[in-house]
């Protein structure tokens, strides 16, 4: 257990930096954030490597990855026009989240997040953290705990559009990882797409 608080107090100190009004402006975030995924994912291969025993690259659980970001794209597509005709602020807090792609290629981000940060992701939040809560706490009390340390990891952004997303993907790609672990594999596909689909080519 002490392993695990470490690594979520890493990663804790990691969100700080990358989205604080106090630091936030003194870094670049996807440089920031492609090396926060490698030390998380070098955390779970030391302290947790059962993930590993997750990942079956197949062609089906390819697809099966690729239809679950189309699915979420769908969703977030939706949920952000209901939060546009609901509340006055979501629109501004979006275009804050966007506003941190300046100043880096898209491309570059692209690939930050497909090779990097949507794996990274996957690998530590669901494979590592998540399936050690679930091992220590039981199935469903795990993926809940799983799912709010992920949302509240987003609270340093001060932006309440922010903390609810992650509080709804992390929700999702949590429940399917407790519905199959072996899903791992579509979840780092569906991670890595989904990221490039919302931050640089379709973004909401």
């Amino acid at each position: 257990m002490k392993k695990l608080v470490a690594a979520y107090l890493v990663a804790f100190g990691c969100w700080f930096v990358m989205f604080s009004p106090w630091t936030a402006p003194h870094v670049n975030f996807w440089y920031a954030m492609a090396c926060a995924g490698i030390l998380l994912i070098l955390l779970a291969c030391l302290w947790g490597r059962e993930w590993m025993g997750d990942i079956h690259i197949s062609l089906g659980n390819i697809v099966l990855g690729v239809a679950i970001a189309a699915v979420l794209w769908g969703v977030f597509w939706v949920g952000d026009k209901l939060s546009q005709l609901l509340f006055a602020f979501a629109r501004p807090q979006v275009d804050l989240i966007y506003g941190l792609k300046g100043g880096t290629p898209p491309l570059v981000i692209a690939a930050l997040l497909f090779f990097i940060i949507g794996p990274a992701e996957e690998i530590f939040w669901r494979g590592f953290l998540q399936k050690q809560l679930m091992k220590r706490y039981g199935q469903n009390m795990g993926y809940v705990w799983a799912t709010l340390a992920y949302t509240l990891i987003h609270i340093w952004s001060f932006n309440f559009m922010l903390v609810m997303a992650a509080l709804v993907i992390g929700a999702l790609w949590g429940l399917l990882y407790r519905l199959s672990p072996r899903w791992l594999f579509p979840l780092i596909v569906s991670h890595a797409l989904w990221d490039c689909a919302a931050f640089v080519f379709f973004p909401f």
